[in-house]
Protein backbone atom coordinates (compact mmCIF):
# COMPACT_ATOMS: atom_id res chain seq x y z
CA UNK A 1 0.00 0.00 0.00
CA UNK A 2 1.76 2.91 -1.28
CA UNK A 3 0.46 6.42 -0.01
CA UNK A 4 0.71 9.35 -2.34
CA UNK A 5 -0.41 12.84 -0.57
CA UNK A 6 -3.76 12.41 0.22
CA UNK A 7 -4.40 9.43 -1.98
CA UNK A 8 -3.86 5.89 -0.99
CA UNK A 9 -3.41 3.47 -3.80
CA UNK A 10 -2.85 -0.07 -3.23
CA UNK A 11 -0.29 -2.44 -5.26
CA UNK A 12 -0.95 -6.31 -5.42
CA UNK A 13 1.98 -9.11 -5.15
CA UNK A 14 3.21 -9.98 -8.37
CA UNK A 15 1.31 -12.64 -10.22
CA UNK A 16 4.81 -15.23 -10.01
CA UNK A 17 7.95 -15.46 -8.88
CA UNK A 18 10.38 -13.23 -11.00
CA UNK A 19 12.26 -15.57 -13.32
CA UNK A 20 15.35 -13.17 -13.84
CA UNK A 21 17.55 -10.48 -12.07
CA UNK A 22 15.04 -7.12 -12.52
CA UNK A 23 16.53 -4.76 -9.96
CA UNK A 24 13.84 -5.60 -7.33
CA UNK A 25 10.51 -3.58 -8.26
CA UNK A 26 10.48 -4.92 -12.13
CA UNK A 27 11.37 -8.84 -12.92
CA UNK A 28 11.22 -11.12 -16.07
CA UNK A 29 7.35 -12.58 -16.08
CA UNK A 30 5.62 -10.99 -13.15
CA UNK A 31 2.33 -8.59 -12.45
CA UNK A 32 2.26 -5.95 -9.48
CA UNK A 33 -1.93 -5.09 -10.28
CA UNK A 34 -2.90 -1.91 -8.85
CA UNK A 35 -6.40 -1.55 -7.32
CA UNK A 36 -8.44 -0.34 -9.81
CA UNK A 37 -7.61 -1.91 -13.50
CA UNK A 38 -7.02 1.57 -15.55
CA UNK A 39 -3.80 1.80 -16.57
CA UNK A 40 -1.35 -1.16 -17.05
CA UNK A 41 2.62 -0.83 -17.86
CA UNK A 42 3.69 -3.06 -20.22
CA UNK A 43 7.75 -3.41 -19.85
CA UNK A 44 10.31 -5.34 -21.57
CA UNK A 45 12.56 -7.90 -19.87
CA UNK A 46 15.30 -7.14 -17.72
CA UNK A 47 18.73 -7.24 -19.49
CA UNK A 48 21.77 -5.80 -20.93
CA UNK A 49 19.36 -3.64 -23.06
CA UNK A 50 16.73 -3.48 -21.34
CA UNK A 51 16.86 -1.49 -18.09
CA UNK A 52 13.76 -1.04 -15.55
CA UNK A 53 14.82 2.05 -14.03
CA UNK A 54 13.02 3.87 -16.22
CA UNK A 55 10.13 1.94 -16.39
CA UNK A 56 9.87 2.18 -12.09
CA UNK A 57 10.31 5.74 -12.74
CA UNK A 58 7.70 6.18 -14.85
CA UNK A 59 4.59 4.46 -12.94
CA UNK A 60 5.86 6.15 -10.17
CA UNK A 61 5.28 9.42 -11.26
CA UNK A 62 2.23 8.21 -13.02
CA UNK A 63 0.54 7.27 -9.47
CA UNK A 64 1.81 10.30 -8.20
CA UNK A 65 -0.68 11.99 -9.96
CA UNK A 66 -3.31 9.82 -9.16
CA UNK A 67 -3.26 7.25 -11.84
CA UNK A 68 -3.72 3.43 -11.29
CA UNK A 69 -1.19 1.49 -12.49
CA UNK A 70 -0.47 -1.94 -12.67
CA UNK A 71 3.37 -3.37 -14.20
CA UNK A 72 3.55 -6.18 -16.47
CA UNK A 73 7.08 -7.14 -17.28
CA UNK A 74 7.03 -9.87 -20.24
CA UNK A 75 8.46 -12.84 -19.65
CA UNK A 76 9.84 -12.98 -23.09
CA UNK A 77 10.24 -9.29 -24.18
CA UNK A 78 13.91 -8.80 -25.53
CA UNK A 79 15.12 -9.55 -28.92
CA UNK A 80 13.03 -9.10 -31.99
CA UNK A 81 9.49 -10.34 -32.93
CA UNK A 82 9.89 -13.62 -35.10
CA UNK A 83 7.33 -16.00 -36.75
CA UNK A 84 9.48 -18.63 -35.55
CA UNK A 85 9.76 -17.62 -32.21
CA UNK A 86 14.12 -18.41 -32.23
CA UNK A 87 15.50 -18.30 -28.76
CA UNK A 88 16.14 -14.83 -27.48
CA UNK A 89 13.37 -13.39 -29.95
CA UNK A 90 10.51 -11.25 -28.65
CA UNK A 91 7.14 -12.67 -27.42
CA UNK A 92 3.96 -12.35 -25.55
CA UNK A 93 1.89 -15.10 -23.86
CA UNK A 94 -2.31 -15.56 -23.91
CA UNK A 95 -2.03 -15.17 -19.65
CA UNK A 96 -0.13 -11.96 -21.09
CA UNK A 97 -2.08 -10.78 -23.16
CA UNK A 98 -5.71 -11.77 -20.83
CA UNK A 99 -3.66 -9.36 -18.34
CA UNK A 100 -3.48 -6.71 -20.47
CA UNK A 101 -6.83 -6.79 -21.55
CA UNK A 102 -8.38 -6.36 -18.19
CA UNK A 103 -7.27 -2.70 -18.33
CA UNK A 104 -8.62 0.55 -20.05
CA UNK A 105 -4.94 0.91 -21.42
CA UNK A 106 -1.33 0.19 -21.98
CA UNK A 107 1.63 2.41 -21.70
CA UNK A 108 4.45 0.38 -23.36
CA UNK A 109 7.89 0.81 -22.95
CA UNK A 110 10.55 0.29 -25.58
CA UNK A 111 13.80 0.86 -26.45
CA UNK A 112 16.38 2.28 -29.12
CA UNK A 113 16.35 0.48 -31.76
CA UNK A 114 13.33 1.60 -34.22
CA UNK A 115 12.42 -1.60 -36.45
CA UNK A 116 12.37 -3.78 -32.95
CA UNK A 117 10.02 -0.70 -31.23
CA UNK A 118 7.51 -0.81 -34.36
CA UNK A 119 7.55 -4.35 -34.79
CA UNK A 120 7.30 -5.57 -30.29
CA UNK A 121 4.47 -2.86 -30.31
CA UNK A 122 2.65 -3.69 -33.23
CA UNK A 123 3.10 -7.70 -31.64
CA UNK A 124 1.29 -6.61 -28.54
CA UNK A 125 -1.43 -5.03 -30.11
CA UNK A 126 -2.06 -6.99 -32.81
CA UNK A 127 -3.79 -9.65 -29.44
CA UNK A 128 -4.44 -6.86 -26.62
CA UNK A 129 -7.15 -4.97 -27.34
CA UNK A 130 -6.71 -1.46 -25.81
CA UNK A 131 -5.25 1.67 -26.69
CA UNK A 132 -2.26 2.44 -25.67
CA UNK A 133 0.78 4.88 -25.07
CA UNK A 134 4.35 4.26 -26.43
CA UNK A 135 7.44 5.28 -24.34
CA UNK A 136 10.53 4.41 -26.19
CA UNK A 137 14.07 6.03 -26.45
CA UNK A 138 14.27 6.43 -29.87
CA UNK A 139 12.38 8.98 -32.13
CA UNK A 140 9.40 7.00 -34.07
CA UNK A 141 6.32 8.51 -35.20
CA UNK A 142 2.79 7.40 -36.02
CA UNK A 143 3.53 6.77 -39.34
CA UNK A 144 6.21 4.45 -38.97
CA UNK A 145 4.10 2.01 -36.86
CA UNK A 146 0.88 2.20 -39.66
CA UNK A 147 3.15 1.39 -42.33
CA UNK A 148 3.65 -1.95 -41.09
CA UNK A 149 0.12 -2.60 -40.10
CA UNK A 150 -0.37 -1.21 -36.59
CA UNK A 151 -3.58 1.26 -35.49
CA UNK A 152 -2.86 4.50 -34.71
CA UNK A 153 -4.98 7.50 -33.80
CA UNK A 154 -3.40 10.25 -36.64
CA UNK A 155 -2.56 7.97 -39.60
CA UNK A 156 -4.21 4.90 -40.82
CA UNK A 157 -2.44 1.70 -42.23
CA UNK A 158 -3.58 0.42 -45.81
CA UNK A 159 -6.95 -1.07 -45.53
CA UNK A 160 -5.48 -4.70 -46.44
CA UNK A 161 -2.80 -4.01 -43.56
CA UNK A 162 -4.55 -3.66 -40.59
CA UNK A 163 -2.67 -6.16 -38.25
CA UNK A 164 -3.67 -4.71 -34.66
CA UNK A 165 -6.68 -5.22 -32.25
CA UNK A 166 -5.19 -2.25 -30.32
CA UNK A 167 -3.84 1.01 -31.27
CA UNK A 168 -1.70 3.98 -30.91
CA UNK A 169 -3.13 6.72 -29.52
CA UNK A 170 0.25 8.82 -27.86
CA UNK A 171 4.11 8.61 -28.30
CA UNK A 172 6.27 9.71 -25.53
CA UNK A 173 10.48 9.52 -27.02
CA UNK A 174 13.55 10.13 -25.57
CA UNK A 175 13.17 8.47 -22.46
CA UNK A 176 16.91 7.11 -22.30
CA UNK A 177 17.48 3.40 -20.85
CA UNK A 178 19.56 3.64 -17.94
CA UNK A 179 19.41 7.57 -17.16
CA UNK A 180 16.81 9.23 -14.69
CA UNK A 181 13.82 10.35 -16.62
CA UNK A 182 13.63 14.29 -16.58
CA UNK A 183 10.76 15.50 -15.36
CA UNK A 184 9.65 16.92 -18.88
CA UNK A 185 9.18 14.12 -19.68
CA UNK A 186 6.76 12.79 -16.76
CA UNK A 187 4.93 15.68 -17.51
CA UNK A 188 4.55 14.29 -20.93
CA UNK A 189 3.88 10.52 -20.17
CA UNK A 190 1.00 11.75 -17.49
CA UNK A 191 -0.39 14.32 -20.23
CA UNK A 192 -1.00 11.61 -23.02
CA UNK A 193 -2.31 9.00 -20.62
CA UNK A 194 -4.73 11.66 -18.94
CA UNK A 195 -5.77 12.32 -22.81
CA UNK A 196 -5.94 8.79 -23.98
CA UNK A 197 -8.39 8.17 -20.88
CA UNK A 198 -10.48 11.40 -21.77
CA UNK A 199 -10.54 9.71 -25.02
CA UNK A 200 -11.76 6.20 -23.65
CA UNK A 201 -14.49 8.08 -21.21
CA UNK A 202 -16.31 10.16 -23.59
CA UNK A 203 -16.21 8.88 -26.96
CA UNK A 204 -14.55 5.41 -26.82
CA UNK A 205 -11.62 4.40 -28.72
Amino acid sequence: MVTFDRETQVVDCRHGMGLGRGGGLAQRGTLSEAGHTDVVAVAMSPGRRHITKPVCELTYGMRKEGIQVSVLVLNTGSGEPNAEMKSGSFGISPDEVEQINRHKMAVIHTGNIRDHVVKKVREILKYAEVPAVVVTQTMVDFEDFAKIGTKTRLVKPQENNIQTKGKVMEIVTGVTRGETCPRDKLNELVKAVNSTMKSINHRGV
